[in-house]
């Protein structure tokens, strides 16, 4: 019987597998500001003066937003204490040219609408005024002498700083109520029975002093008299100049389109009906187009920090060219460089930017006092300049982020 010897086949020996490469760590937010913040602290005066470029356009465009709304909450505060109620009719010209004048008995037509508050006039004299009677005619000073109703300060909302105003004893007699340019050109500081002015030829015995009045500013630089004085002495024709009418906030509108045809049913044509609040408004637009020309300016200021950041960057990517070789060798991929040197170019532009902020509203608060107005710096502008930084900064950080990222490392290595 034979056998059959049976070799077995030596097993191969299994190949060994070759080696996994680690897979690179990943950098949580806070290990980036703190990359991030390590490279703005080995060059602090290059950080700052960058920073500062930053801050300027931030707090030029936030001061600007500031004192611009501050103005803004200023007016409307003044305007709802004088009222944007006020309507003012005045005499126009004639269809041929000459000037027209307003009936006699249009204030108390006026007075007979509906939705009318409250309703006064004062008329123009061709009187002239002067602080004595050595006075050499010719300085008038432009100083309108006026013919005024007794109820004048409750439709224009007049108030008396010194004295009192016209009433019904003293409006017949030689007595004025000065308004505060007025009264300084004259040399008059007070109201008393021995202060007087020469006044077409005779002394006027100055009753009250006027303060400072925005909504009706011709009354500033105006000497008033009674209406009964001033036809009885000074030649007045008792036709009103100026109409001043309070009506009913809601009906302002419907009151200032018949307003015209009411003073002068005949001639409606010749009158001129105006809204003074309308002029501080027209104000407020012409500050409106001077904040955005510095708004454009702070932008360029921005801009200009901008390309600071960028500049700090790109001279920090070729000074530190050794390190991001170091960091590459040890296992750091072109994503964690370039997250490294873009979270710089933002901290950067957030450091400057905070403190543009910073900056801008002590700026419109120290102004705003200064001025009496309330500070009122809106969210809208310390956000939207926070995050114009972060925009700036992401931009101007890109390419040398970039640039870092792709730097070989032995060629970074070898930079000496």
């Amino acid at each position: 019987m034979s056998t059959t010897n049976a070799t077995r086949e030596p097993a191969r020996a299994a190949s060994p597998e070759p080696p996994r490469r680690p897979k690179p760590a990943r950098m949580n937010p806070a290990d980036v500001l703190r990359v991030g913040g390590s490279g703005l602290r080995s060059r602090p005066m290059r950080v700052f003066l960058s920073a500062l470029g930053i801050a300027i356009g931030i707090a030029a465009m936030v001061g600007v937003v500031g004192i611009s709304t501050s103005s803004t909450e200023d007016l409307n505060r003044r305007l709802q204490a004088l009222g944007t109620n006020l309507l003012t009719v005045t005499p126009g010209q004639s269809f041929t040219g000459d000037a027209a004048h307003l009936p006699a008995e249009s204030v108390e037509m006026i007075g007979n609408m509906e939705n009318v508050e409250s309703v006064s006039a004062i008329g123009r004299t061709g009187a002239k005024v002067y602080r004595n009677d050595h006075t050499p005619k010719q300085e008038t000073g432009g100083l309108t002498v006026a013919a005024a109703r007794t109820d004048l300060p409750e439709s224009v909302g007049a108030e008396i700083v010194d004295g009192r105003w016209l009433n019904a004893a003293n409006s017949r007699y030689p007595a004025a109520v000065l308004g505060p340019k007025a009264a300084e050109q004259l040399g008059v500081h007070q109201a008393g029975p021995d202060v007087k002015v020469w006044l077409d030829g005779r002394w006027y015995t100055v009753v009250g002093l006027l303060a400072a009045n925005e909504l009706v500013p011709s009354l500033d630089s105006s000497v008033l008299v009674g209406w009964s004085a001033a036809k009885a002495e000074l030649g007045f024709d008792g036709y009103p100049t100026t109409i001043y009418t309070r009506a009913e906030e809601p009906a302002v509108d419907d009151v200032q389109s018949v307003l015209g045809a009411t003073a002068n049913p005949k001639s409606p044509t010749e009158t001129t009906v105006s809204r003074p609040s309308d002029a501080l408004a027209a104000k407020e637009a012409t500050d409106d187009a001077l904040s955005g020309l510095l708004l454009g300016l702070g932008g360029v200021a921005l801009l200009v920090g901008g390309v600071g950041v960028a500049n700090t960057m790109v001279i920090s990517v070729l000074e530190r060219r050794s390190e991001i070789g170091l960091r590459r060798s040890q296992g750091a991929t072109r994503g964690q460089i370039r997250t490294q040197f873009l979270a710089e170019a933002l901290l950067l532009s957030a450091l400057g930017g905070l403190g543009g902020v910073l900056l801008g509203i002590a700026v419109t608060g120290g102004y705003a006092s200064y001025q009496g107005w309330p500070s009122v710096v809106p969210f809208w502008a310390m956000a939207g300049g926070v995050g114009a930084t972060l925009v700036i900064g992401g931009l101007a950080g890109f390419y040398p982020a970039v640039r870092a990222a792709r730097l070989p490392p032995t060629e970074a290595l070898a930079t000496t």
